[in-house]
């Protein structure tokens, strides 16, 4: 053995190989970069020129490659710490995570209740809080389909459509035909549940057709469909109105308009009209409703349905030689996320006072996803954390707009929201595959309830 490689051997770094996978990150990247980064296409007033930028291309491969040598030096390589015998004898302890995991939740909880009252009535603050609780529902609803189930949806974002239109149509044109303009205050009420079941219907329309399907096979169907309701609000615009969209009545507080004139919410109370208590009220609603998805989520576990659910995710075989009906396992699956993402769309219609085939692309159906597979798959709490990280740093680059007298001319920092959240899951998927929550607490135990790691089941699920 030389003397170098005795020196290498000794450090514990193989240095030929660093060099290697450096010179391959060095070509990769270059490739990657050539034409998305080191040419930038100006128009000018007669012609399109395209402007170099080899100098940004030299910095951002100087930070891969700095980064990646920080890798070999300080993670991939590290030896492991050597173990004494009396400590490996020793029972082990109980993680931080776990002794702290039982109380996470009651404080989001009483986080999210009190959020408007900490805030000190700040609109923004609520309206951001509203925001992520609807997706944070919506993460809940696919968690039961992808999560629980085991079934790729790429198409989620459709029930979401459905529940938002349902309310649109029924409370602008149908409530005021049948039953007269005294039904309108009213309306998001009665179409909550409506919406709710037309989605469920919708996915169990959804799940005959796949029935046989999974993996790849189900994602490209699921994505289709999405595709298909999308192309129908945008085409038949004698019932949907097309891409002009529909004007929603806002929810009133069982029929109390928040309005200043006499008879509305204010008024009723003996108190000051001020529009933070719409904000307020519609905080409030989607907390109700999101909790509701959570209890019953839970609850659904715990039942036979949930318990065949998570056979049909771990193993499809093996569940039908349970006997298990995988066809009504499916279908419900698809039925009861479907409905909660009905929820979440007649909320989204009555918030925003207006509905068009624009809120409902494939993208919105890839974020919700997201937040699903970083929270990790069947974890609730993981849902949470990873809603707040995704939505929230969304909002977070519309308030980077100081950055612009720093960045060339004519590029806007929320253009880079998209590229921050997939460098995110590219980190995420690379140290914590499994997601932000990896420890399942089981529905099934015996004596006692002990959490399972997610290196013990499939895909993480636990």
């Amino acid at each position: 053995m030389s003397s170098q490689d005795l020196g290498a051997t000794r450090a514990g770094y193989d240095w030929p190989a660093i060099i290697k996978d450096l010179i391959g990150t060095t070509i990769v990247s270059l490739l990657l970069m050539v034409p998305i980064v080191a040419y930038k296409s100006v128009i000018t007033q007669y012609s399109l020129v395209l402007q170099a930028r080899w100098g940004t291309v030299a910095i951002i491969l100087a930070v891969i490659l700095g980064a990646r040598l920080m890798m070999h030096l300080f993670v991939w390589n590290r030896e492991p710490a050597p173990v004494s015998a009396a400590k490996a004898s020793a029972p082990p302890k109980k993680s931080l995570s776990e002794q702290i995991g039982p109380w996470v939740f009651p404080a989001l909880v009483a986080f999210a209740v009190l959020l408007p009252i900490i805030s000190g009535g700040d609109r923004r603050t609520i309206d951001l809080g509203i925001y992520i609780l609807t997706y944070v529902m919506l993460g809940w609803g696919l968690n039961i389909v992808v999560g629980l189930a085991g079934l790729l949806d790429l198409g989620y974002v459709a029930f979401y459509a459905v529940g938002a239109y349902a309310y649109a149509l029924l409370s602008t044109v149908y409530f005021p035909l049948w039953f007269g303009d005294g039904m309108v205050p009213w309306a998001f009420y009665i179409t909550l549940p409506i919406a709710g079941l037309l989605a469920a219907l919708w996915g169990v329309i959804l799940g005959f057709p796949v029935l046989r399907l999974r993996g790849d096979y189900l994602a490209i169907v699921t994505l289709a469909f999405g595709e298909i309701i999308r192309l129908v609000l945008i085409n038949w615009f004698d019932f949907t109105n097309g891409p002009q969209g529909i004007t929603v009545p806002k929810a009133t507080f069982f029929g109390l308009p928040f309005t200043a004139g006499p008879g509305g919410f204010a008024d009723f109370f003996g108190i000051e009209h001020n529009r933070i208590y719409y904000y307020m009220f519609l905080y409030y609603v989607i907390l109700l409703l999101a909790l509701l998805t959570y209890f019953v989520t839970n609850r659904l576990r715990r039942l036979p349905i949930g318990r065949a659910w998570e056979a049909l995710r771990e193993d499809e075989i093996a569940c039908r030689s349970l006997g298990i009906n995988t066809t009504n396992t499916k279908l419900t699956a698809f039925a009861i996320g479907a409905m909660f993402g009905g929820f979440a769309g007649c909320f989204f219609a009555t918030r925003q006072g207006f509905v068009s085939p624009e809120s409902f692309v494939f993208i919105e159906s890839a974020i919700i996803l997201a937040i699903v597979v970083l929270g990790g798959l069947g974890s609730q709490i993981g849902i949470v954390f990873a809603a707040i990280a995704i939505m929230g740093s969304f909002e977070l680059f519309r308030e980077l707009s100081v950055l612009q007298e720093y960045l060339p001319e004519g590029t806007d920092p929320v253009h880079f929201r998209m590229l921050a959240v997939g460098l995110a899951m590219v980190l995420m998927m690379r140290f914590r595959p499994r997601g932000f929550v990896t420890r399942r607490q089981p529905t099934v135990f015996l004596k006692e309830r002990k959490a399972v790691s997610g290196d013990l089941v499939k895909e993480g699920h636990g």
